[in-house]
């Protein structure tokens, strides 16, 4: 027993000296809902805003480097570009985030200002309404204790959803008319 005691000790100095270097050296972490105006001073100017539907990401971008990475929900029927209004797809292509409402069904909500002109006219080729009122949003506002069941489904109507803490850092970094580019 006393050949074990020993080890026993230095196996947990080693621990806390490895749990204190760690932590020295990593910066503190900082839950999304705790970003402040000192955080934003230090992050660089988000630019873009890029979704990848196939891996369920969108990224905040700042001189093509990724400053923030989220997990996504999309819609539905979330394989293929959005044909029309109905549909549950998320849109593909090159967009702009042109306004945002704090008082929308879901927690907070950014515009994608799909349809553009070729959404129209694809829409129209299949004589149906493109749709409109894609947005970038938090979880419904009546999600309450069941907020956790929305996490990793594809359940929107075609929009792109986020945590509402994720939302809130979303809403705080990305500025009116930034482009967002959503590859399949």
């Amino acid at each position: 027993m006393s050949l074990h005691h020993p080890v026993r000790a230095a196996f947990a100095t080693l621990a806390l000296l490895v749990t204190t270097l760690l932590t020295a050296m990593l910066p503190a972490v900082v839950t999304a809902s705790e970003l402040d105006g000192r955080a934003m001073d230090v992050m660089p100017h988000v630019d873009q805003v890029l979704v990848r539907k196939e891996e369920r990401r969108l990224y905040l971008m700042a001189d093509e480097t990724v400053v923030r990475s989220y997990r996504i929900s999309l819609g539905d029927n979330p394989t293929g570009h959005k044909l029309f209004e109905g549909d549950e797809r998320t849109p593909e292509g090159d967009y702009v985030l042109d306004w945002r409402n704090p008082n929308s069904d879901f927690y907070k909500s950014i515009h994608i200002s799909y349809p553009n002109d070729h959404d129209r006219s694809m829409a129209q080729a299949w004589g149906q309404d493109p749709g409109g009122s894609i947005m970038i949003h938090g979880l419904p506002n009546d999600a309450g204790d069941m907020a956790f069941a929305y996490v990793g489904l594809d359940w929107t109507d075609g929009c792109i959803a986020v945590s509402n803490a994720e939302m809130d850092e979303i809403w705080q970094l990305v500025r009116d008319g930034t482009p967002i580019q959503i590859l399949p």
